[in-house]
């Protein structure tokens, strides 16, 4: 007799076929204007390396993936686009390191990396895919630009900017990492350039009030709070001694003025060449020179401390004292007003600077370390007189001290006391200030989308008009930047000289390309809109479909990139142009996968090609072994032989589901499991906790096939639909094999039943004398008086008891106590 081979599990073969499926039958593609219960699911796009995607990136978009479809199941219309941030650095650094040109290699990068994404199987509707790199895309973005403009958000101006000599480039100060530029390790310079601007700074306010209102983890929200950077204080005037000025300083501490004994400005102050004297001139304009070769970042965190006097006093409007102005690296211009009052006796910088620099103050002003160095905040056994060996800043529950009318105010109530004091003198005005800059959109390169501005010797500066839209970025062979702080496009005449569009005379494109930044900062806009020719984003569409319901993304990006959008956000709302003014209804942060315990890079040699993986196990394996490594919000190590495991179980649900019985009844012990697992997985899915559901399914899978029993039918089919969000292609496949003609994606997600998942029997821990001495299995309902009787019946236990128990305590289904 003749019999035929059960078919075994072919996963290449199964991921094909649904691929092809899916692309035929337009499974993934959403009805964005009559959908049911749209759901906006988002994660951040990738940069589309030469390399192509690395296993980090099939771990965050599996993991959104799996969500995405989860809500689907629950009968939601899900929108899951995802598309290419293909301008920037990165790709132009590569393209100049291999001899390539950025507008060939992107796209070939782009289609490798399109593969790639398709054989993962992720539910995205391709059809709404952008390209940021595409005239189609930054043609908006140019877009987007002219209205921030238009809103008086856009303005140019010089700038303290960190430079890398190597990139030639400007860097954002996130960008810089130990003084050095992080992409390519050279020490970062400071330079004063022309750049274009945001007036993010304006809403800082807002940016920060709305963050309560968001349903992110409190690690983002705590990033971006430290990164805005509320500071209460005032901004007090100090009137220069035998001169025609002031210095305006910001201080957090306005009740410690008295104690003010010197005065810093940043080395690049205005007020500098106009208060140094003569005599000061040669050392200041060194120590000036100095300065420029440090970056910004290294510039806030300098420990060694140096400066310079000025040759110039001013006037501390408290005590009527001369206090001498020095400049020095630790201030800077981005903060405040670019010039502090110093309190030694209370700040442990200047106390730091007074002790560095005490032969200077001696020497060039005349003072003593006890004339520099002023207690005027005293707390626990000190008072006035106690001298200071260290800056005193643990002054929560102190009180003012040598601070005139003030003295004994605590410090609690000194701020307000002391800012209203010199308010009313003319002096000061209390202020909020904010660490918050505004963004520098000017970029010095060419792989970006031209900024949409002209320059006209009759006009000024003049917007490009928007029908005239895009300024396309030309095609030219020298697009290497070089040092001289303009970019490649600035050496094309042929491109920048133009007609001026307001009055028709001789005109010149500004050269600088935008920020990368913003063609990320506005295009969870474009997804839903990608295929409108006429408009950036469509009024009717964007109020359906936004804010985004479930934003998915990198740790990394917590700061700028979230900043940057909802700032974005807030200013087309405010210009009309939209009807909410948070993008990102929900944000979650996924983990880093490393391997062997280091983070993957290519100097490491640890970094994993997820092709090698798919091709031997199939992208279904490869999904849940990604999602099995460790908690989706923290990540986890990469260790290869785990993935077999993952394959065992996908290969025993295929043979249950082939081998399913539809004749019978099913257990009553394995649907109990099955509800059980069903609310289990739902929650956790729904969680992000995609390790403990996939293990839940895995208990399940042990419970359904032990001792390699028949299933029937009706315990495998709900197992399908939770498999489904994690290994959709053998999903698919296993719920035609069971009968059905439509995608599971569209079956729903399967329901449990509170009175199917209850225990028929219990183990009950039975106490005597309060001591452990045994246990006994009783019905889920069972009396006490029953659970008393079988305590009673169990020869271990009974043996312990003598007599009538004097008084029994039950905690029900879990622990009887018999005291004798």
């Amino acid at each position: 007799m003749h019999t035929t081979e059960p078919v075994a599990y072919d996963p290449q073969a199964v991921e094909a076929r649904w691929q092809r499926a899916w692309a035929e039958r337009g499974t993934n593609h959403v009805d964005l204007a009559n959908g049911e219960r749209p759901f906006y699911a988002l994660m951040m796009f990738p940069y589309p390396s030469a390399e192509g995607l690395h296993v980090g990136n099939l771990f965050a978009f599996t993991g959104s993936d799996i969500s995405a479809r989860y809500h689907r199941l629950l009968g939601h219309t899900v929108f899951q686009p995802l598309g290419y941030d293909a301008f920037g650095i990165h790709s132009e650094n590569y393209a100049l390191k291999i001899g390539a040109h950025p507008m060939e290699l992107t796209p070939k990068n782009v289609g490798n990396f399109q593969r790639q994404l398709e054989r993962a199987g992720l539910m995205v509707d391709w059809r709404y895919k952008v390209d940021t790199s595409q005239r189609d895309y930054y043609r908006w973005t140019q877009w987007v630009f002219l209205q921030l403009h238009k809103q008086g958000l856009a303005y140019k101006k010089a700038a303290a900017v960190n430079w890398c000599p190597s990139c030639k480039t400007v860097l954002a100060n996130e960008q810089v990492e130990g003084g050095a530029c992080e992409r390519c390790g050279t020490v970062v310079e400071q330079r004063f350039l022309e750049q274009w601007f945001f007036r993010i700074g304006q809403y800082a306010e807002r940016l920060l009030t709305n963050l309560d209102t968001l349903d992110w983890s409190e690690v983002t929200k705590s990033a971006q709070r430290n990164w805005i950077g509320r500071s209460e204080g005032a901004e007090v005037s100090f009137r220069v001694d035998a001169r025609d000025a002031q210095v305006r300083v910001f201080t957090t501490r306005p009740d410690t003025i008295f104690g003010a004994t010197y005065l810093v400005l940043a080395p690049e102050h205005p007020l500098v060449d106009v208060l140094t004297t003569p005599d000061r001139v040669s050392a200041v304009r060194a120590y000036q020179e100095r300065t420029t070769k440090q970056d910004l970042v290294s510039r806030k965190s300098v420990t060694e401390k140096t400066g310079e006097f000025t040759g110039s006093w001013a006037i501390n409007p408290a005590t009527g004292a001369r206090v001498p102005i020095w400049i020095a690296d630790y201030v800077l211009m981005q903060y405040g007003t670019g010039a502090i009052m110093a309190v030694p006796g209370h700040d442990e910088r200047d106390f730091e600077f007074a002790e560095v620099l005490g032969a200077q103050f001696a020497s060039q002003c005349g003072l003593s370390r006890e004339a520099v160095i002023k207690r005027v905040v005293a707390g626990g056994d000190a008072d006035a007189n106690t001298p200071l060996e260290a800056a005193f800043t643990d002054d929560a529950a102190a009180h003012l001290v040598n601070s005139g009318a003030f003295d004994g105010t605590p410090v609690a109530d000194a701020k307000a006391k002391v800012t209203e004091w010199l308010r009313a003198g003319g002096h000061a005005e209390p202020v909020v200030n904010f660490r918050l800059h505004d963004w520098c959109v000017s970029r010095q390169r060419y792989w970006g989308p031209p900024i949409p501005i002209v320059y006209c010797d009759t006009c000024g500066t003049v917007p490009v008009p928007e029908e005239q839209l895009p300024v396309e970025l030309p095609h030219i062979a020298d697009f290497k930047p070089d040092d001289s702080g303009v970019s490649p496009l600035a050496r094309h005449a042929e491109w920048y000289n133009v007609p001026c569009p307001t009055c028709g005379g001789n005109a010149r494109r500004e050269t600088d390309v935008s920020d990368t930044f913003l063609d990320s900062a506005w295009y969870f806009l474009r997804y839903p809109n990608a295929r409108r020719e006429d408009v950036a984003f469509d009024a009717g569409i964007t109020q359906r479909w936004l804010p985004v319901d479930s934003y998915i993304g990198g740790n990394e990006h917590a700061v700028l990139h979230l900043l940057y959008s909802r700032f974005v956000t807030m200013a087309l709302k405010d210009g009309g142009h939209l009807d909410f003014e948070e993008p990102f209804t929900r944000f979650r942060a996924h983990g880093l996968i490393i391997r062997d315990g280091a983070k993957m890079s290519k100097t490491k040699g640890n970094v994993i090609n997820p092709d090698e993986y798919v091709n031997e196990w199939g992208a279904d394996s490869f999904r849940m072994y990604l999602m099995f490594l460790g908690p989706y919000q923290e990540g986890g190590d990469f260790r290869s032989q785990g993935i077999s495991g993952v394959r065992r179980f996908l290969d025993r649900l295929w043979a249950a589901v082939r081998d399913a019985d539809r004749e019978g009844t099913p257990d009553a012990d394995v649907m109990r499991k099955l509800h059980q697992t069903i609310r289990k997985v739902g929650e956790d899915t729904g969680a992000l906790a995609y390790n403990t559901a996939i293990a839940a399914m895995m208990e399940y899978m042990n419970v359904l096939r032990r001792a390699e029993r028949t299933v029937h039918v009706d315990e495998v089919a709900p197992l399908v639909q939770l498999v489904a969000p994690y290994a959709p292609h053998l999903a698919e496949e296993c719920w035609e094999q069971l009968g059905h003609t439509g995608s599971v994606f569209d079956a729903g997600w399967p329901a449990w039943d509170a009175a199917l998942m209850v225990e028929d029997t219990v183990e009950v821990a039975v106490q005597v004398q309060g001591k452990t001495r045994g246990r006994v299995q009783v019905a889920a309902d069972a009396t006490q008086e029953d659970v008393v009787r079988a305590a009673l019946d169990d020869p271990t236990i009974a043996k312990f008891v003598t007599g009538e128990p004097k008084k029994v305590i039950y905690v029900k289904g879990r622990l009887l106590n018999l005291v004798v």
